[in-house]
């Protein structure tokens, strides 16, 4: 005699199996503030995410347009991953309250701000606007520490298996396999970059406050008279004054800035202007995180010679 048909439990399997077989498919959705921190999340996501980043390298993260592309993004996604400390202050909140997604709402597990990993440098207890674009929490530019890059990968892996746990084990994978390449990149990029202790820089803005500290290298003085504010040409008078007595190295700037005061003072004073990636995709050989330093450290070693 034919068995009865149980058609309640027959669906309910049936939607333990799809439910089961969609997370084994379903890749997270990662929208990224910056090109670096979409580098990283691929690193540690790898096949199980899909990743978008908001800017480019030759945007200035400190402003962007929440435009609607962009708003449609963060409608969607499983996650933002972003720089936090203020750098985003004036489009991210607006793109996150846009997007109606609660998922990446501030407190949520999918709102991930690399700041919040790891201790800052140059915080400050009192800031007011007299004083330029400050981030009173600290400088932002934290990747380019690359041993505070390698803290937020660790967190950056915890909280993905947080919000997919179906793929916790190859998060760890992926992250143990970086960590491992990157530790043995820190050795040697270490190595490489001795000639550049107690070099002295001319800078526009902070931006390289962390690359400077890990490396030895001393910022004698800043194109901007305040940050965040072009250079004037009252100011740029002063450091040519100033370059006399402190002999600097170099002028570096970032990608995405521009140049015409660095010119200016480079001109009249014979120091050389090197424009650095500052993040992935900031010259055609900074293709990833790890070339990204390399690339870094290539220019900065040539230009020392």
């Amino acid at each position: 005699m034919m068995r009865s048909f149980n058609k309640p439990v027959f669906l309910a399997l049936f939607a333990l199996l799809f439910a089961t077989a969609s997370q084994a498919v379903a890749k997270v959705d990662v929208l990224a503030c910056e090109p670096e921190w979409a580098a990283l999340a691929e690193a540690i996501g790898q096949q199980q995410v899909s990743v978008v980043s908001a800017t480019t390298a030759y945007q200035d993260p400190h402003h962007i347009e929440a435009r609607p592309s962009l708003i449609a993004r963060a409608r969607n996604a499983d996650m933002v991953v972003c720089t936090g400390a203020e750098l985003e202050v004036g489009w991210l909140p607006l793109l996150l309250r846009q997007s109606g997604n609660g998922r990446i709402q501030q407190g949520k597990p999918g709102y991930f701000m690399a700041a919040g990993q790891v201790d800052l440098i140059e915080k400050l207890e009192q800031v007011d606007r007299s004083m330029g674009d400050i981030h009173a929490a600290g400088n932002p530019h934290l990747h380019l520490d690359p041993y505070r890059l390698l803290q937020v990968a660790g967190q950056l892996a915890r909280r993905l298996e947080k919000i997919d746990p179906y793929n916790a084990a190859a998060y760890q994978a992926n992250l143990e396999a970086f960590s491992e390449r990157w530790q043995s990149a820190i050795t040697a990029w270490e190595k490489k970059a001795q000639p550049l202790h107690g070099k002295k820089a001319v800078v526009q803005h902070r931006t390289w406050s962390y690359l400077f500290a890990w490396l030895g290298i001393e910022a004698v003085a800043d194109l901007e008279p305040k940050p965040g504010l072009p250079p004037t040409s009252g100011h740029l008078a002063s450091l040519l004054e100033n370059i006399q007595r402190d002999r600097p190295d170099f002028i570096i700037l970032a990608a995405y800035q521009n140049d015409r005061g660095a010119k200016w003072l480079s001109r009249r004073s014979q120091l050389a202007v090197i424009t650095l990636p500052y993040t992935v995709g900031g010259s055609e050989q900074a293709g990833d995180l790890f070339s990204l330093y390399d690339a870094m450290l290539n220019q900065l070693l040539e230009a020392s010679q």
